[in-house]
């Protein structure tokens, strides 16, 4: 769903997401698009188009439904489901539309081998592997009767393994990427002894940049595809060097006025001003997936300059002080993410907010969009 009651747009370089690919593909090999979730708020669609004319011809999105959203848009490359089936519904839609689904259960596939029966073919599927999240995946005491369902169920196609790694972007995390990495190594040689033979993918984007180990036939670049490097403010930060965030986000000033010394501005009075001061109020709030936590923390950019943000964020408008910064008027638009020259990072943003970048993308990116 797309706030559209709103003055902000999100701008999203394109040029930038295609760049990063780019430069994570000479790292990693052959790199996996993560697009799940409207391309963490840049737009599903219009990501995947770019990053295929960039040679890109796999795409990992969240759900069943948005793979056929995907495949209907066009897309002909092969679309892997990170979520796979969770209804019955979804079971046909990945026969009819060609996705292949991560099954991480018995039961799934069970009901993949009968669907297969009705479709009168098998379905190519990606075997997720639990080796350390302990979320979804078969794990390693499952192996020997997963052989066994594979080999009896013609309707499964084995095409990928796939697991996840949880401590890739800490560099003190080494020890466990290792201990998923042997994990996932085990199932692997399983598969291939039962003559099942796999495209296996386990980095993610930290894993393409720090752990080339780890590297298989493809790698999932989901965060730093969009710009943001995982080793920010770490002695790796090096790896990610090059890499360039795709995301600005601009809303306009709707007022300007003077504040006086001792006189509070917006609800509970948590800011009074510690002298003469001029404010901006700025078209945002919370209802505009700009967080309520960044109440008087962090800032907007103001003709290029930062304008810290004062009191409380509401529900459509946010205050920042504009003290001389010469002629602020309604109108003028201010970045909340991005800029020319100075920049808000999402790395800032998310930092202000008490949250990490995924959610700032994620969110902003509910706004309305514009492409370049």
């Amino acid at each position: 769903m797309t706030i559209t009651y709103n003055k902000i747009r999100t701008r999203i370089h394109l040029d930038r997401i295609t760049s990063n690919y780019r430069l994570l593909c000479k790292i990693g090999g052959a790199v996996i698009p993560v697009i799940k979730a409207d391309a963490y708020g840049h737009g599903l669609v219009q990501v995947a188009r770019v990053l295929a004319q960039a040679g890109a011809e796999t795409f990992a999105v969240g759900t069943v439904e948005e793979g056929v959203k995907l495949r209907l848009s066009g897309c002909a490359g092969r679309i892997v489901s990170l979520l796979g089936p969770l209804d019955g519904e979804e079971y046909d839609a990945l026969f009819d539309q060609n996705i292949i689904p991560f099954v991480g259960g018995f039961a799934q596939l069970e009901e993949i081998h009968r669907r297969s029966e009705q479709w009168g073919r098998p379905l190519p599927v990606s075997l997720k592997f639990d080796t350390g999240m302990a979320r979804l995946g078969f794990v390693r005491d499952d192996l020997g009767v997963l052989l066994e369902r594979l080999k009896a169920l013609p309707g499964v196609k084995p095409v990928m393994a796939s697991s996840h790694l949880a401590t890739a972007d800490d560099p003190e995390g080494g020890e466990f990427v290792r201990e998923q990495g042997g994990i996932f190594d085990e199932a692997l040689a399983a598969l291939a002894e039962a003559g099942f033979k796999v495209e296996a993918n386990l980095a993610n984007s930290a894993g393409i940049l720090a752990h080339k180990t780890l590297h298989h036939q493809s790698q999932r670049a989901g965060i730093a595809l969009y710009g943001c490097n995982p080793f920010l403010g770490t002695d790796l930060a090096e790896l990610g060097r090059g890499l360039k965030p795709a995301m600005e986000v601009r809303t306009p000033v709707v007022a300007v006025h003077p504040l006086k010394k001792g006189v509070s501005i917006s609800y509970g009075r948590t800011f009074k001003a510690p002298t003469d001061m001029t404010v901006a109020i700025v078209a945002v709030g919370y209802a505009d997936a700009y967080s309520r936590g960044l109440s008087n923390k962090g800032a907007m950019l103001v003709h290029g300059r930062r304008a810290p943000i004062l009191g409380r964020v509401c529900m459509q408008l946010t205050a920042v002080d504009v003290t001389g910064l010469p002629e602020v008027k309604p109108g003028d638009l201010v970045h909340l993410l991005g800029g020319e020259g100075e920049t808000i990072t999402p790395e800032e943003l998310a930092g202000w907010w008490g949250t990490i970048t995924y959610e700032v993308f994620c969110l902003l990116g509910l706004n309305r969009r514009e492409y370049v």
